[in-house]
């Protein structure tokens, strides 16, 4: 089975960037793909597509050597199955508040007799390759999203989640959560909170991801132990981009 790229990084201890695409397009997906990342996230929760329309995308990513991931839309077996049927290498599973919702997300994503995901002809096995089933579960990487106080309440206790490979934080939902204003990636509750979380998953031999909405955000939280980080989506980017440049000729 093809290998799955973030695994290794990660086996040795080297920071991973992942870029991400929330608009559903799948030029603009191998646009992003070939800038250089270790991994590309097609987001069905905030982009404005559907399953249909990732599924290019993902096609797209697999022309470069970027691991093509997901953040699915819900704690949904039927889309998980669907997203991993196309070839996803990996998913990043939004609101997941409790170790119950954290065993339902693993068990979406692994074939029995560890989960429930179903068998079926699929791309992934074009993409991951003929013995795809056989190496399938130790392959896939799946991430719990913490993005709430009750999921970091929580956090622990889904992290011994067997066969959960990490968690992803949600800086932005995690600090309206604790009546901050989403951006306010600065205040220390945030990062002590966000430290906290490393520290956890450090302790239990998980993985930990965050998205940096922040440049300055990125560098810290590289500095603070991440494996994986997004330093911002698509269109943070080219909106950033584009505002430098007519900056510069104004």
């Amino acid at each position: 089975m093809r290998e799955n790229r973030l695994r290794t990084l990660f086996a040795q201890k080297k920071l991973a960037l992942s870029g991400w695409v929330s608009m559903g397009n799948s030029l603009l997906a191998e646009v992003v793909a070939n800038g250089g990342y270790d991994a590309v996230t097609v987001d069905l929760q905030h982009g404005l597509f559907s399953v249909e329309s990732a599924i290019p995308m993902l096609q797209a990513i697999s022309t470069t050597d970027a691991v093509p991931l997901v953040r699915c839309s819900e704690n949904s077996l039927g889309e998980i199955n669907k997203l991993l049927d196309a070839g996803a290498y990996g998913v990043i599973c939004p609101l997941i508040n409790t170790a119950d919702d954290a065993e339902r997300f693993v068990r979406a994503c692994h074939y029995s007799p560890r989960g429930g995901r179903s068998y079926g002809p699929a791309r992934g096995f074009m993409y991951g390759g003929p013995d795809y089933f056989t190496h399938a579960n130790r392959t896939i990487l799946t991430l719990a999203m913490i993005e709430t106080n009750e999921g970091y309440a929580n956090a622990e206790a889904i992290l011994q989640v067997p066969d959960l490979d990490g968690i992803f934080i949600g800086p932005s939902d995690l600090a309206i959560e604790m009546g901050l204003a989403p951006d306010a990636y600065e205040t220390r509750e945030l990062n002590d909170a966000i430290r906290t979380l490393v520290a956890l998953a450090q302790k239990h031999g998980k993985y930990v991801g965050i998205f940096a909405g922040t440049m300055d955000m990125a560098q810290r939280m590289k500095e603070f132990g991440m494996d994986l980080v997004v330093p911002g989506t698509d269109i943070q980017q080219i909106k950033a981009e584009g505002a430098r440049r007519i900056a510069a000729l104004r």
